[in-house]
């Protein structure tokens, strides 16, 4: 029973369609973010003084981008979470109903 259901979400087309979206949607958010946090740690390793430049009396620069790589991180996050509970998770539904 229980191999026979495997085949039939296997074999039907809306699940190679939500494989396809959701491999191709998480890896263009992993690349973001990849770029993001390495662009910051490229900064941190080859620029300094610009970090080092004082936007207030104490916080300098390299304060301000850092948080905005943790709030990049948390709205990518958002992102994908909007998308698997939206068109993911009714993806997910009509496959599992095809297959019973």
């Amino acid at each position: 029973m229980q191999a026979d259901v495997v085949n039939r979400v296997r074999a039907n087309p809306k699940f190679a369609e939500l494989i396809k979206k959701r491999n191709r949607y998480s890896w263009t958010l992993a690349i973001l973010m990849l770029v993001i946090y390495y662009g910051f740690i490229w900064l941190v390793a080859f620029n300094k003084p610009f970090l080092a430049i004082k936007v207030g009396t104490v916080v300098t620069l390299g304060f301000p981008i850092g948080l905005g790589v943790i709030l990049a991180a948390v709205v990518i996050t958002g992102l994908y979470v909007s998308r698997a509970n939206g068109e993911y998770e009714q993806l997910t539904r009509e496959i599992v109903e095809d297959a019973r």
